[in-house]
């Protein structure tokens, strides 16, 4: 087991010793400009398409994205396996430039907080100051705005997401669609997308910022590797936060995902830790909307959604006609690629939750034929191995569609276990509500659905 401390750097010059809390630590430097003195992985490119719209993001705004991309180096290049007593917590430690060291040092200790309880791991921030000639990074755009905004909106490239941006169209409102991908099938699935509502939304003038940031071996050499990714959601809220603190006053950042799979309540105890993300749990995203507020960036993240299931948002999309043709070009699997074990192209596999949950959504709110591709395509075609992937998660839904059948009122209790809720206490019987309805409508998908060992 190994601590980590990822140190960001910035320009050739930034190459001096910096003092480590744990001296047994190893330290990875991430440098984060080129030669050109342009901020790398994407942030230089999300900063200059910005300009073109006129757009001047804060600087504090351009110190998240930092912290956010240090996070995801951390997150995805230390092996949980490797680096943890229990086989799930690591320990890091991120030592970030920013502009503003005190405003920054003031929120620690919240940071370290919502980190921990989004990734599962043992997190220490410490700040430094940008170093000379960084004073300010985002430079003030030579031309007027070409366009206005009403807010910004995640724009994932799944369903969710889609039935967000298809709203806010619909509505007229002027979004700016802000994207991640890192992965290939992620690109494509908001490329077309992207295709289809400028399509169809012509006069609509359609916005997007997407940025392609993630860490190879050539960027944080660790010799290590981690798929889990829990950290990936600060990356996201961050890039997104970005764009709107340029808005001005009171910006909105339109976060759509339903409320079943933002509470995220574990099917059975072994999803508690290693299992169970939290990437849009209330508690998650109001401590990230405190930070927000403690740094005065004058943004809030909201989900509108949160008390909706998506087969409710599916239905209700205020152009269902629109969405039923282009349902089939989202993404929602969670590991679209490992189709290739099977000699297929990448596309859903069908069985994980994220496409079980999918699959009952399109039952529910189109009543239509799928015509998603799966690796599964069927779910009643045969006994499902609940020993292999095709069947793990289909009997863990089946184990909670149970317990919930001979005792109802456990609901009450399960919508808890993933965090707290006190933030919005008025809104705990919604949150028991969408989670009955959502697991009604995978329910309702699994009715006939055979899985066991095999």
């Amino acid at each position: 087991m190994r601590r980590f401390t990822f140190i960001g750097r910035m320009g050739v010059s930034d190459n001096g010793p910096i003092p480590h809390v744990q001296p047994d630590t190893t330290p990875i430097d991430i440098q984060f400009v080129d030669t050109f003195r342009r901020l790398e992985y994407g942030i230089g490119s999300a900063l200059d398409a910005l300009r073109v719209l006129g757009l001047t993001p804060k600087e504090v705004a351009v110190d998240l994205v930092v912290l956010s991309a240090l996070v995801n180096a951390a997150d995805t290049r230390i092996s949980r396996a490797l680096n943890s007593q229990n086989g799930w917590t690591r320990e890091i430690d991120l030592i970030i430039p920013v502009s503003d060291v005190r405003l920054w040092d003031d929120q620690a200790r919240l940071l370290e907080r919502l980190l921990r309880f989004l990734t599962g791991d043992l997190w220490r921030v410490f700040f430094r100051s940008r170093p000379a000639g960084f004073d300010r990074i985002a430079q003030p755009p030579t031309n007027l705005a070409l366009a206005t905004f009403d807010n910004v909106a995640l724009f994932s490239g799944g369903l969710d997401s889609l039935v967000g941006a298809i709203d806010q169209l619909a509505s007229g409102a002027r979004s700016l669609l802000v994207s991640h991908y890192w992965d290939s099938e992620t690109s494509k699935a908001q490329n077309a997308l992207l295709h289809f509502l400028e399509r169809h939304y012509p006069k609509q003038e359609i916005k997007s910022l997407r940025v392609r940031l993630g860490f190879d071996k050539h960027h944080a050499n660790t010799g290590e590797i981690e798929d889990t990714q829990r950290g990936r959601s600060f990356l996201f809220f961050a890039l997104a936060v970005l764009a709107a603190s340029a808005l001005g006053t009171n910006s909105q950042v339109l976060v759509p995902e339903n409320g079943l799979i933002g509470l995220n309540v574990p099917l059975d105890p072994l999803r508690l830790g290693s299992l169970s993300t939290r990437t849009t749990h209330p508690f998650y995203m109001a401590r990230v909307n405190d930070l927000l507020s403690q740094l005065r960036l004058s943004v809030a993240l909201t989900n509108p959604y949160r008390h909706f299931t998506k087969g409710e948002m599916v239905a209700g999309c205020k152009d269902r006609g629109f969405l039923q043709e282009i349902v089939g070009q989202s993404m929602s699997c969670s590991s679209p690629a490992k189709a290739r074990y099977r000699k297929l192209s990448p596309r859903h596999c069908g069985t994980c939750v994220p496409c079980l949950i999918r699959r009952a959504s399109i039952v529910f709110g189109l009543g239509a034929v799928d015509p998603t591709l799966y690796t599964v395509p069927s779910l009643t075609a045969r006994k499902l191995d609940t020993r292999a992937a095709e069947g793990e998660h289909v009997r863990s839904f089946q184990l909670m569609i149970a317990k919930l059948a001979a005792n109802p009122a456990a609901a009450k209790v399960l919508v808890h276990v993933p965090g707290p809720l006190s933030d919005a206490p008025q809104e705990i019987p919604q949150f028991v509500g969408v989670f009955e309805r959502g697991m009604a409508e995978v329910a309702q998908l699994l009715r006939s659905v055979t899985a066991g060992p095999i």
